[in-house]
């Protein structure tokens, strides 16, 4: 079958940058031939500034756009059924089930786009990947996630630490920040609440006691009443059979 060029969308979490390489040939694509997403592949065959780095297979796409998913392990194109908590599918209507074409997550030359990402650097910087950082657009948003970024210890008030993003300026105002809404903050209002929370939860439990016990005994003085109801009955019943009599 024809040899298509193939993109390596390269990507290097360290820094944050990416870098779009287009190759065409065969000889050094055959490394990445066969080999599934998630495995591991030494790019010394890529040039001489490669030499050290390995790279992960993340994903791809073919040449109609379809995506590689893991866990299919073919090197074509299949027709699954897809049900909701599974990739690159959102369900639309509540037990609905749709079947899509997705690409298999073994690797071969039907790939337009490789992902990959640097597991391991090299000796050389690569230009535009390893030499340069692309600062975080955004900050993270979570307690645990801020104090571990900063090496926080539990006294100290994380909402001093919160990653604030500057806005557009505008002529003739004050430059603006935008920072997120911390989740999972626990602050003495949290702490109250859930205190109050506690407190309904054990009147309420009281309440349904002490009303069940008032029930129980209301029932119990019913049946004495109803029983002592009837032998008064079959008393009078008695009496007056043996006056007939």
């Amino acid at each position: 079958f024809h040899i298509y060029d193939m993109k390596l969308n390269i990507a290097y979490p360290a820094t944050g940058c990416q870098k779009l390489i287009k190759i065409d040939d065969e000889k050094i694509l055959s490394i990445f031939y066969d080999k599934r997403i998630a495995q591991e592949v030494a790019a010394d065959k890529l040039g001489d500034e490669w030499k050290g780095y390995v790279l992960k297979i993340s994903g791809g796409n073919d040449l109609q756009g379809f995506c590689m998913m893991q866990g299919v392990l073919t090197n074509q194109r299949v027709r699954l059924l897809f049900k909701k908590g599974m990739p690159g599918y959102r369900q639309r209507r509540t037990g609905e089930r749709k079947r899509k074409s997705i690409r298999g997550c073994i690797v071969d030359s039907r790939l337009s786009v490789l992902d990959l990402v640097v597991v391991k650097k090299g000796e050389q910087d690569i230009p535009g990947l390893t030499d340069t950082t692309q600062p975080r657009r955004l900050g993270p948003k979570r307690v645990g996630k801020i104090r571990k970024l900063f090496n926080l210890s539990k006294e100290d008030d994380v909402r001093q630490y919160v990653v604030h993003r500057p806005l557009p300026e505008k002529e003739g105002k004050k430059p603006r920040t935008k920072a997120p809404k911390i989740q999972r903050l626990v602050t003495p209002t949290r702490l109250q609440r859930k205190r109050a929370v506690l407190a309904q939860k054990q009147r309420r439990a009281e309440k349904n006691k002490r009303e069940a016990a008032e029930y129980a005994k209301l029932l119990t003085q019913r049946q004495k009443e109803k029983r002592q109801a009837l032998l008064s009955r079959r008393r009078s019943s008695h009496r007056s059979s043996t006056s007939s009599a």
